[in-house]
């Protein structure tokens, strides 16, 4: 109920208040009448001076900002500090300054996915002596034969799609903005993208 409600409600009590207590005898409630509606206009009076209590009270105070929790930054991140120095270090009188404190800032930073391609090479060396001894060092192990990916981006893309729900073809189309087209039969897909297969064949 608004305040200006309850003032009216307050003046037709008052009024039939003075009607009971002052009007001809014909006119007048019996007691029972009398009392509740001067328990009314107790009730009513103590309400509206409760609300204007309340309302001086928000006037009055003081409306303090807002303090934003932006939550903290996790230890285990690297940081990179940067020092920002004055332009000068000299005062207006002629003497150095010297540090009394500083103000610390942190912020969250993001180095973006970076690929890259790693090129094996594996000499052959002959002998000049003769024409049988040729030595090359065997073929490193790939976790996919004759695939492209090496074990670091088939275990991104597991990740991606059973830990982040990211599709293949939405993988795929972020490869595409590096300049790198993929199809997504080319992604470890089939028994190998499976995690229980995928952990069995990284297994040292």
């Amino acid at each position: 109920m608004r305040k200006d409600e309850r003032i009216a409600r307050l003046e037709k009590l008052v009024a039939a208040f003075r009607q009971a207590a002052f009007g001809r005898r014909s006119e007048k409630s019996d007691p029972d009448q009398f009392e509740l509606a001067l328990e009314d206009l107790e009730t009513a009076i103590a309400a509206v001076h409760a609300d204007e209590d309340a309302e001086d009270r928000a006037a009055k105070r003081q409306v303090r900002p807002r303090a934003a929790n932006r939550g903290a930054l996790p230890q285990h991140l690297p940081r990179i500090e940067e020092v920002i120095e004055p332009t000068s270090l000299v005062c207006a009188c002629g003497g150095g300054l010297h540090c009394i404190r500083e103000d610390l800032s942190e912020r969250l930073d993001v180095i973006p996915a970076q690929f890259r391609v790693i090129v094996t090479r594996r000499p052959k060396y002959a002998c000049r002596s003769c024409t049988d001894g040729v030595a090359q060092a065997p073929a490193p192990a790939r976790l996919i034969p004759g695939g492209l990916p090496t074990e670091a981006t088939v275990a991104h893309v597991l990740v991606s799609k059973y830990a982040d729900h990211l599709p293949l073809y939405r993988q795929a189309q972020i490869y595409s903005r590096q300049g790198i087209d993929l199809d997504r039969s080319t992604l470890p897909t089939g028994s190998v993208a499976r995690p229980s297969s995928c952990a069995r064949s990284m297994r040292p």
